[in-house]
């Protein structure tokens, strides 16, 4: 058995390299220097030129692997918002069973979407068959202006696989409509929920409290 894993890593890599040769190639062409696809996420290298080429090869290549790095590779502020549509595409397509993979689809949206793909990002965080692969679809919401952003992530609450990634992203937002529904998971059996939970109201109540002081003052 042992033996056998060996060989079928070693099979899995030996399909990694010959699937990202032409990508490297490609790259290398485009003044990127890197040896090995991988480069571009385990290391400084600047390749905000690559982008279109990363989102090209993203639909071209069939290597689950390979796709892998590529959305790792698209997880970066210069591919928003060009990587969200494609991402979206690759996001649905995706097999159910290579949750992991559509997991890192749904944390790179949460880096490149923005409002030009809102109503992709609800379609997709409210379908139950995504499921936890869902969660980080949940957070870029909070980087809508959208004002419907808030009632969907209010609704997500309710969502036990996103219910915590839709705190997340209620923080970042503080929406004080939204400090009702957030309450009751102050006991939430989870510790990182409860604390989301705890910091979401406290940074709801500051901004309360800085908008009674201003019409304090006006008066």
């Amino acid at each position: 058995m042992v033996n056998q894993k060996k060989l079928d890593r070693k099979a899995l890599i030996s399909a990694y390299i010959t699937a990202s040769e032409p990508i490297v190639k490609q790259l290398q062409e485009n003044g990127i220097n890197i040896n090995a696809l991988d480069e571009l996420v385990n290391s400084n290298i600047e390749y905000r030129s690559a982008i279109p080429l990363l989102i090209d090869w993203l639909d071209r290549t069939e290597n689950i692997d390979v796709k892998d790095t590529l959305v790792r590779a698209l997880t970066v502020k210069w591919a928003r918002p060009i990587a969200a549509k494609p991402l979206i595409e690759e996001f649905k397509k995706a097999p159910k069973e290579a949750m992991s993979y559509k997991w890192a689809i749904g944390n790179a949206l949460s880096v490149v979407a923005d409002d030009s793909v809102f109503d992709d990002i609800v379609a997709l965080v409210k379908d139950k068959r995504h499921g936890r692969a869902r969660e980080m679809l949940a957070v870029a919401l909070a980087n809508m202006k959208n004002p419907k952003a808030v009632d969907v992530l209010i609704e997500l609450l309710e969502d036990e696989e996103v219910a915590g990634h839709a705190l997340s992203a209620l923080r970042k937002l503080a929406p004080p409509e939204a400090r009702e529904a957030i309450e009751p998971f102050v006991n939430h059996p989870k510790t990182w929920v409860r604390n989301e939970a705890k910091r979401a109201l406290k940074k709801i109540d500051n901004k309360l409290a800085r908008a009674a002081k201003k019409r304090a003052e006006r008066k």
